[in-house]
């Protein structure tokens, strides 16, 4: 099962500096439909105006995964932990039992993210950030896990859930093949490009809520960068 979610339909508000969609039900925007799907509670596509960003403020018990697609975004926390994650690039905070932190586009471009929050499945641990690059000439043609929940996913960033962040790009007329397995839920989104799953056409920042597919075939209709959660 496919079902599509297009960026004009998606909830948000634009507070100046920033433009922010929701795929899912977040802040002011509520969709009873679109609370989340499986453990994946968030997904917002965030546009972040230069010199601005979001002051210090707490978290607790959540994965908190930060794609960034275009300029960079700058992580501080009461932790100590400071760190510039960069186009192409992962940063993941688990919450835990609670971190205090700010993000801020200290950048003189425009900075645009995904911030995806899944729920943890273990919980009463210590909180933890970590960034890594993911340079885009490995995720050609392939899927390549940027996050994971799995012991095996030695070179992705580790979370705490069962769930993995994973990454694409791929040319025009390119397929890649992604095993999910029926009991699973899957959401994709490009931010880039167009692609085809099935009969079904998904452009940038689109959503494509999946589920019930053994394998999951991704053909580009145009050349397209791709993120996918594969969801609890």
């Amino acid at each position: 099962m496919i079902e599509l979610r297009p960026f004009d339909s998606l909830g948000g508000a634009n507070h100046g500096w920033l433009d922010a969609k929701h795929h899912f039900s977040f802040a002011g925007y509520h969709d009873p439909a679109r609370t989340s799907w499986g453990n994946l509670r968030v997904w917002n596509d965030d546009t972040i105006q230069p010199q601005t960003g979001f002051p210090p403020h707490p978290h607790r018990d959540m994965e908190i995964i930060t794609y960034v697609r275009e300029g960079a975004i700058t992580h501080q926390d009461n932790l100590g932990n400071k760190g510039r994650t960069e186009a192409g690039d992962v940063q993941v905070m688990s919450a835990g039992t609670g971190i205090r932190h700010s993000e801020y586009n200290l950048e003189d471009v425009t900075t645009k993210i995904f911030q995806i929050w899944i729920v943890p499945t273990r919980s009463g641990e210590a909180p933890q950030w970590g960034a890594k690059p993911f340079p885009k000439g490995e995720r050609s043609g392939k899927f390549v896990t940027l996050a994971s929940g799995y012991d095996n996913d030695n070179d992705a960033l580790p979370i705490r859930t069962d769930a993995r962040v994973v990454g694409a790009t791929l040319r025009a007329g390119e397929t890649a093949e992604y095993p999910l397995g029926k009991d699973r839920k899957a959401y994709l989104v490009p931010a880039t490009g167009a692609v085809q799953i099935d009969n079904h056409r998904v452009n940038a920042r689109d959503g494509a809520a999946i589920s019930d597919m053994e394998v999951l075939r991704v053909t580009a209709i145009e050349d397209s960068e791709i993120v996918l959660v594969d969801a609890a």
